[in-house]
């Protein structure tokens, strides 16, 4: 990754981990709405500092009491952000789909991560320095105001999920769990269909695989999801996002 990348934003293409090069950083970032609307100047900074990595399921993208030192984005994949304790136990905080963005507060703060983020499936992993996060963030009123909506809509995902944990029966959680991940202004790649299996969804719901077996059959069953092997379409999404709220 060593020729300087060239800022026009081409179309698409399928990149396998091992052709991956600096010159397909431009069409990387270039499907992300916060870069898209930063000036040319800007661009040019992200695509010159930036990387971007293939990181297989299970492995550490980044670790809790670690130096902050990227704004992480996700490609392609999914991640999950969570704390483990001494004992090996566990509490997710989110996962990450396809065009979501995360670590902006420890970036800003410039303080060791607090959680731990993993990938749960094979994963193109984005990483913009923390030195050129500060610095669009300090020159570039769009960056600003897309950080200003991030922190704001991440609080709000933080707040429903201690709601939801602690409140919620099991059927419920795993609704919200999967309502978080079509959350169109965290994640607005991801559309109606995920790819995820039932074992990925209850390492995000903190709820076991037999259990999330029932828990999606009876969402089915009801019409909101349609289920296939590693895959979760949704078919009614209002009614997910609303699916057990009564119950709060």
């Amino acid at each position: 990754m060593d020729d300087a990348p060239d800022t026009a934003i081409d179309a698409p293409r399928a990149i396998r981990p091992d052709e991956l090069t600096r010159a397909d950083l431009p069409r990387l970032f270039g499907q992300c709405a916060w870069f898209r609307a930063l000036a040319a100047e800007h661009q040019a900074l992200v695509l010159a500092s930036s990387h971007a990595e293939y990181r297989e399921s299970g492995a550490w993208i980044a670790r809790r009491q670690a130096p902050s030192d990227y704004w992480i984005g996700v490609h392609s994949g999914l991640l999950k952000l969570a704390i483990y304790n001494a004992t090996g136990r566990s509490c997710t905080l989110s996962g990450v789909p396809p065009g979501g963005w995360f670590g902006e507060g420890s970036v800003i703060k410039r303080e060791l991560r607090k959680y731990d983020v993993a990938a749960i499936q094979p994963s193109l992993v984005l990483f913009v320095p923390s030195a050129t996060f500060h610095a669009l963030l300090s020159s570039s009123l769009p960056f600003t105001g897309f950080v200003i909506r991030q922190l704001n809509n991440r609080m709000g995902e933080f707040i429903a999920s201690i709601q939801n944990s602690r409140l919620l029966d099991v059927d419920a959680r795993v609704a919200q769990s999967l309502a978080q991940l079509f959350n169109p202004d965290l994640y607005p790649e991801t559309g109606r269909t995920l790819a995820i299996s039932q074992e990925e969804v209850g390492l995000l719901a903190g709820v076991s695989r037999q259990r999330i077996n029932q828990a999606l059959q009876s969402l089915e069953k009801q019409g909101i999801l349609r289920l296939a092997y590693n895959q979760i379409e949704v078919v009614d999404l209002e009614r997910l996002c609303a699916f057990g709220q009564e119950q709060i």
